[in-house]
């Protein structure tokens, strides 16, 4: 397993190790003993899986004050993964790391708690995986805008060749970062 940082210290790209020969391959895409000995250990307590179609976005979503780490992967499919630094007084907030993940390089993400997290889907259909380190509660979500002039994301959607992408009507009304200002986690140095 390699783990590779980013420019965003604690959010991480991983790649697992994967053995394969003519039948197909085999990955372990976690193992808590391994994920801790590279100083990933994480009380993993909730797993899901999302199926989204070619322009879907989904986010970008926190939870505060009950935030929720999360490690992502794509079974099928390909996805543009986003994660913005969302704590207040943190020397990268507002800043964002991209990774692009699908199920040929088959790269996890460890997207931390304090930082909101989305994805675009950039293949016909994408099964989306992801283990989370908090349950999660509805009433701590919030929804930041996934096209915030002040984050410069560039999530590819030119390059999927549609107008715009498919949103949730939750993800519609999503909030820019100063309208989130007072309901921000806050940075913690370690």
């Amino acid at each position: 397993m390699k783990v590779i940082e980013t420019a965003i210290a604690g959010v991480l790209i991983i790649e697992p190790k994967l053995f394969g020969d003519a039948r197909g391959f085999f990955l372990e895409t976690f193992q808590a003993k391994r994920y801790a000995d590279a100083g990933l250990a994480r009380p993993f307590v909730q797993d899901n899986l999302s199926r989204s179609v070619r322009g879907s976005l989904r986010g970008l979503h926190f939870q505060h004050p009950n935030a929720q780490g999360k490690l992502v992967t794509v079974l099928r499919g390909a996805v543009r993964d986003i994660a913005v630094d969302v704590r207040a007084g943190s020397p990268t907030f507002g800043q964002h790391v991209v990774a692009d993940l699908d199920d040929e390089n088959r790269r996890q993400f460890l997207v931390p708690r304090g930082f909101a997290h989305g994805l675009v889907v950039r293949s016909d259909v994408a099964d989306f995986f992801y283990k989370c380190d908090a349950i999660y509660s509805p009433a701590d979500e919030k929804v930041l805008r996934w096209d915030d002039p002040v984050l410069g994301i560039d999530w590819g959607i030119a390059e999927l060749g549609i107008e715009g992408p498919i949103l949730s009507a939750r993800d519609q009304q999503g909030r820019t970062l100063a309208e989130l200002a007072g309901e921000l986690p806050r940075f913690e140095p370690s």
